[in-house]
């Protein structure tokens, strides 16, 4: 078993500003207003997957038409108008219908509640150990309505899904470090489950926090609670640190966990 002394030095190591490029959770910083901060957050959250050049380029078109305040372009573009702007966005699997039902859905969802921030928390309940059911109830409002549908860019934990991006979203904007700019200060860190991808399933094996084969939400759980009992109040405070020296350095997650 690894000591949480040797998960703080790795922590202290990697979870530095230096160490987030390249990474889509850099364009987070450019924000400093967390209406604007947080729509950029769950659109670089959402596209985060493939080639990481890909990701980076693909974020920044999507962030380039939006412009200095994503929040006040969505709160004055028409639905339609939005359709139009992203018509011919491709970024693998997502297409500028499913941008667009994504975007349309945050523009409806903050109208409703000022703030994609309001809309969590009006689907969160303090008594829930985690935050899953107020994942589902999220993506349930960021549904359009209008027959578009995000698809792939909003999966529900409730159907399975290890949901590993709207999980890097959440973390990003709940956890406030040198890494994740934080944001909205009503979500208790402790709630957090760990975004969950092939680097973390292979890290979570090997520190036998879960034997399972499959990456889904009950994995993440998994893995998530084994963090618990390390750091209570903040399961996913090694999420960063723990997976870059597999993204970054190429480095054996063993080697550095048990050197």
């Amino acid at each position: 078993m690894v000591s949480k002394e040797k998960l703080d030095a790795i922590y202290r190591r990697y979870n530095r500003r230096d160490c987030v490029h390249p990474d889509p959770l850099e364009f987070l910083y450019g924000y400093p207003k967390i209406h604007d901060r947080e729509i950029v957050a769950l659109v670089a959250s959402t596209l985060a997957y493939g080639r990481v050049a890909q990701i980076l380029k693909s974020v920044s078109v999507v962030l380039d038409a939006l412009g200095p305040s994503p929040a006040d372009f969505l709160a004055a573009t028409s639905a339609e108008t939005i359709r139009k702007t992203f018509s011919g966005f491709v970024h693998r699997f997502a297409t500028g219908e499913t941008l667009s039902a994504l975007l349309v859905g945050i523009k409806r969802a903050a109208a409703r509640y000022g703030s994609l921030h309001h809309c969590f928390l009006a689907g969160f309940d303090p008594a829930d150990q985690t935050i899953m059911g107020a994942m589902n109830r999220f993506v349930d409002e960021l549904l359009t309505g209008d027959g578009s549908c995000p698809g792939h860019l909003l999966p529900r934990p409730e159907r399975g899904s290890a949901c590993k991006r709207l999980n890097l979203f959440l973390r990003w904007v709940v956890r406030n470090d040198a890494v994740d700019p934080g944001g909205w200060d009503q979500i208790p860190t402790a709630t957090l489950i760990v975004p969950l991808d092939v680097h973390m399933h292979r890290i979570g094996r090997l520190l036998g926090f879960t034997t399972r084969k499959q990456t889904d939400i009950r994995t993440a759980l998994e893995i998530t609670d084994g963090f618990r009992r390390l750091v209570p109040d903040d399961p996913v405070r090694y999420d960063f640190a723990l997976t870059r020296f597999g993204i970054r350095e190429n480095v054996d997650p063993a080697t550095i966990l048990f050197a």
